[in-house]
């Protein structure tokens, strides 16, 4: 189906857990194809800035670079991590996410510090210094533990792993534990939080395999490697983040899942910074309709007073 194709073009973010993402897709596309594969690493503004990401416009600034690349035909496919594709901001036209890889574990953990007396986030004194790169964790975490004290902390997964060992500013991150599995470092999670706790953002744990919609022949090879119940979760979940329209700044978590009974579920939660109000909203319906679920939830959770937690955190 490619085989005049010298090679398949992957565009990705340089950090090592985007790389370790465009290796899995190259991966499961040769399942299905004799094809060539070449890696294009793209270092992103929000790579490059170790700032607060809401001086760039949001998260963003992790895509703007490869879609670029991706338009003007530099690369072939675009590798995201859907945790970091906004909600408020339309696809470029003429693009889609032809696939959705299946999800790997949602859940947040806690990576103490190298030394550190204390293993979990319930051991951890009043005052505790926290890190964490994230408004939705630190938001729950405030709401856990109202008494810890969270900062924010930027940089690859490695690197501030590496940070916390050798400055001491901080006890403890929390850190996504599938993040973790791809550079090699789940072994320093002390604890594993709950989604009671810490609910996941939206698409977390979901690579979004993203292309031309003219290049028809890629299409129909990504479409093989898409998986269809984590585009059902995935659905829901950005149906209701695009229906909120919540910015950069906004906390903002989501979480679909299939129950044992075949329903879709999809809990939604938004929270101020720090985590003093929040609005809550859990549905179910069937899973041939994440569309109209996703709506229904941000419905609810916007008559239990979202659009003003939204519109009360400074962009």
């Amino acid at each position: 189906m490619l085989s005049d194709r010298p090679a398949l073009r992957i565009g990705s973010r340089t950090s090592p857990m985007a790389m370790s993402m465009a290796r899995t897709v190259a991966d499961q596309v040769a399942k299905f194809a004799d094809v060539a594969v070449e890696h294009v690493g793209i270092r992103t503004t929000g790579d490059q800035w170790m700032g607060d990401l809401s001086k760039l416009g949001g998260k963003g600034a992790f895509l703007k670079q490869i879609e670029r690349a991706l338009l003007m035909g530099e690369i072939d496919v675009a590798i995201h991590a859907m945790k970091d594709v906004p909600g408020d901001v339309p696809m470029p036209e003429g693009t889609a996410f032809a696939a959705y890889t299946a999800r790997t574990d949602v859940r947040d953990v806690l990576v103490a510090r190298k030394g550190s007396p204390y293993a979990s986030l319930d051991e951890m004194p009043p005052g505790t210094r926290i890190g964490t790169s994230s408004v939705r964790r630190k938001a729950q975490l405030l709401k856990h533990r109202p008494d810890l004290h969270v900062d924010r902390i930027r940089g690859n997964a490695d690197a501030r792993i590496a940070r916390l060992d050798e400055k001491g500013e901080f006890e403890a991150l929390v850190l996504n534990r599938s993040g973790l599995d791809h550079v090699g470092l789940a072994h320093r999670a002390s604890e594993v939080l709950p989604t009671e706790v810490m609910c996941p953002p939206v698409g977390a744990g979901v690579v979004g395999v993203q292309c031309r919609t003219a290049d028809t022949a890629i299409c129909e090879l990504l479409r093989m490697v898409d998986d269809p119940v984590t585009r059902t979760h995935v659905s829901a979940e950005r149906t209701m983040l695009h229906m909120l329209q919540g910015h950069c700044n906004s906390p903002i978590a989501g979480h679909a899942h299939t129950t044992p009974d075949g329903q879709l579920s999809l809990l939604g939660m938004v929270f101020t910074r720090e985590g003093g109000r929040f609005a809550y909203s859990q549905e179910w319906d069937s899973c041939e309709r994440p569309g109209e679920l996703g709506a229904y939830v941000a419905a609810d959770l916007l008559r239990k007073g979202a659009r003003g937690i939204i519109d009360g955190i400074p962009h």
